[in-house]
């Protein structure tokens, strides 16, 4: 039976979306700029039950080549990709072009691990109990089929960090990528399939995820659901895909520390870039910036000087540094946060201007940890600063909200560099780099409200998307 893949877009015409499509509109004008498929319960069940039948054949060097010649067509299309990105998430061209790379080493690390043995090997009489055998390990993709959800604030990175490891492992997988910004991960399908992927291997389902996302969760067929996005949506998961593997990356509220032997004006740089880039819409971006209050009013004036440099606006102008976020009601909600942090004492340095999904780089001073600004994850671009006096306050502030994703330090100390690695409750501590700062290979993930402490990145991920097996043999 073929595979259940993806049916044509719409470009966005005289056409209006049918009882079975959506509209996906450019958050810089509103305008609608393509209609995508509104896939059913029926379209999730046939999509995990044709990959369930299916069987790898696939060599090691097979899914290697794969994965090497897909990277080959991103890169060869990475104008036409970013643009395609931009359109659909309002993010600038210089963003997108950024993500499209970082696409390209995530295939790369991938094919390179397919090739890895993966095995062990335990000699068996290393105690009077044992016997001259040997115990040999290998690593199996999953028997049933794995299950993805990502959303909308990288649309190809966050989709090929599940597919890339996924295929590099052998197994089949079913994505829902988020309704905001459905578009990419087509592209993303098509290329693996001119590559030489088979078509069961891979289905891109879309739609509305109160429709069919329960379904993905719950199908017998279903070995694992890896899932990026919100803390909510992620508990919600955890009650509802019972006795399947778990994969859960949900968000950060992730921050900078600058003590007061920092270099101020690299802690500035980070900070702009670690507020700004994307839109400020990544789980890693600076999402509170701790300083000791000795250089506090010196580290502000870099900040403010940074900020003024960031060109925000039209996301498809090259020279643009910061597009829109994701629409509207996101702009929105950013401005009242601030409005409220304000009106209890903050102050607003610069920014806070809102047109449509368009939202200015935002900079506030005496920002108090118990402000909803900070005490949850402000998903945009705004750059709180909370002072402190010492870095056993540094370290209380820092650890004082539910996320435990990544941090970043900036301090010359290694005293004080050890104790944050040491102390900080996170899954990363970058130190004079932003939190979000990795390569595509390294582990990546977070505890407490971030995740279960299972890790994502190309190596982590295909650990999770395996089964280990063990047999013996008598030499």
């Amino acid at each position: 039976m073929p595979s259940v893949r993806h049916e044509c877009l719409r470009i966005a015409g005289d056409k209006v979306a049918t009882e079975r499509s959506f509209e996906v509109r450019y958050p810089f004008t509103g305008e609608v700029i393509a209609l995508a498929p509104k896939a059913t319960v029926d379209d999730v069940r046939r999509s995990i039950e044709t990959a369930r039948r299916y069987r790898c054949r696939l060599s090691r060097h097979d899914r290697y080549r794969i994965l090497m010649r897909a990277g080959e067509l991103i890169s060869a299309r990475r104008s036409e990709i970013a643009r395609l990105i931009t359109l659909e998430s309002g993010l600038c061209l210089k963003d997108t072009h950024y993500e499209v790379g970082r696409a390209s080493d995530v295939l790369l690390f991938a094919a390179n691990q397919a090739l890895v043995d993966d095995g062990q090997v335990f000699s068996c009489d290393l105690t009077a109990h044992g016997k001259k055998r040997k115990v040999y390990t290998l690593r199996e993709p999953l028997a049933g089929v794995i299950t993805a959800i990502t959303p909308f604030n990288h649309p190809l990175n966050q989709v090929i960090h599940k597919v890339a490891p996924a295929v590099a492992a052998g197994n089949r997988i079913v994505v829902k990528p988020s309704e905001k910004t459905p578009l990419t991960a087509f592209v993303l399908a098509d290329i693996l399939y001119e590559a030489g992927l088979p078509p069961p291997m891979l289905s891109v389902l879309t739609g509305d995820p109160g429709e069919i996302a329960d379904e993905m969760l719950t199908h017998a067929d279903v070995d694992l659901v890896t899932f990026t996005g919100g803390v909510a949506i992620g508990k919600h998961i955890c009650t509802r895909a019972v006795y399947k593997r778990q994969v859960l990356e949900l968000g950060g509220n992730d921050p900078l520390i600058v003590m007061d032997d920092a270099d101020l004006e690299e802690a500035a740089t980070l900070a702009s870039a670690g507020s700004y880039n994307n839109s400020g819409q990544r789980c890693t971006a600076v999402k509170r910036i701790l300083v000791h209050e000795r250089v506090a009013d010196a580290f502000i004036e870099r900040l403010l000087a940074a900020t003024a440099r960031v060109r925000y606006g039209d996301p498809l102008d090259p020279a643009t540094d910061m597009g829109t976020v994701i629409d509207e009601a996101a702009a929105i909600e950013f401005e009242a946060r601030v409005i409220e942090a304000v009106a209890q004492g903050a102050r607003l340095l610069t920014g806070n201007l809102r047109r449509g999904a368009l939202y200015s780089p935002t900079v506030l001073d005496r920002v108090r940890p118990e402000m909803r600004l900070v005490r949850e994850e402000t998903f945009g671009p705004v750059s709180p600063v909370i002072r402190f006096s010492d870095i056993d306050e540094a370290i209380r502030i820092a650890n004082g909200t539910p996320y435990g994703l990544s941090s970043a330090v900036c301090t010359q100390r290694l005293d004080h560099i050890t104790r944050f690695i040491s102390e900080l409750d996170v899954g990363t501590v970058n130190v004079r780099e932003v939190p979000g700062y990795r390569l595509e290979l390294t582990p990546f993930g977070g505890i407490k409200d971030s995740g279960l402490g299972y890790k994502e990145g190309v190596l982590e991920a295909m650990k999770s998307f395996t089964n280990t097996k063990t047999y013996s043999l008598p030499w």
